[in-house]
């Protein structure tokens, strides 16, 4: 007489389960798998493109561009009751060093400063492109109406008159951009101080109260 092993409809109940659960829990882990292959890759890609744009940027070298005054006319500077007039008249050479590196100007404002106080308003410069090597002329008027200053500021204006000499600071304001091929770079703020040092002229109506030919300008990002 033989045993015969059979086994519950429980038993085989359980058994489907655990096996459904098998089934499940490998289709998890390939698409677990599968997801962390393709994060990985598009990492891989990600990254080397970093690496590879880093790398002309290090190679390239990008030079901060160049500033200088070209020429400075001040046609007023008077002051009275804590408040000070001006109006000065500049032609601004900019130029793009680099020979592989465009530049995009995005946003750029001068003003001017007398003894560290300012005394105009900024005044916006139109936005510009500058090819390799290029070099651009750009004029501006800055007008101050009104300006509260320190009220020693007239004392100084007085005694500089005396001296025959006068200094102010033609600055700038901006954000640029670096074009490398048909990449472009992030926006970078830059600064421009261009220190100005001008004698007294012969005083006609309607010509300038000074003026001074050429200025070195320092510029930093």
């Amino acid at each position: 007489m033989s045993i015969i092993d059979e086994k519950s409809p429980k038993h085989c109940g359980s058994k489907q389960q655990q096996q459904n659960g098998n089934h499940h829990l490998k289709k998890i882990k390939n698409n677990f798998s599968s997801s962390k292959k393709l994060i990985c890759t598009f990492s891989t890609f990600f990254t080397s493109i970093l690496f590879i744009i880093i790398l002309i940027w290090f190679l390239l070298r990008p030079t901060k561009p160049q500033f200088s005054l070209k020429d400075t006319q001040i046609t007023q500077l008077s002051s009275g009751a804590g408040l000070l007039n001006s109006s000065l008249q500049l032609t601004l050479l900019s130029q793009n060093p680099n020979n592989k590196i465009g530049i995009y100007y995005d946003d750029f404002l001068l003003y001017a400063t007398y003894k560290t106080q300012q005394i105009t308003v900024q005044t916006p410069l139109p936005p510009f492109y500058q090819e390799h090597e290029e070099k651009n002329l750009l004029s501006a008027t800055l007008i101050g109406v009104g300006v509260p200053v320190a009220p020693s500021l007239g004392y100084e204006v007085g005694r500089d008159r005396s001296s025959g000499k006068l200094v102010v600071n033609v600055k700038g304001i901006g954000r640029l951009r670096w074009k490398v091929g048909t990449w472009v770079s992030g926006s970078y703020r830059f600064v421009v101080n261009c220190v100005s040092v001008m004698d007294f002229g012969p005083v006609v109506p309607s010509g300038p109260l000074m003026s001074k030919q050429g200025s070195h300008c320092s510029t930093t990002i």
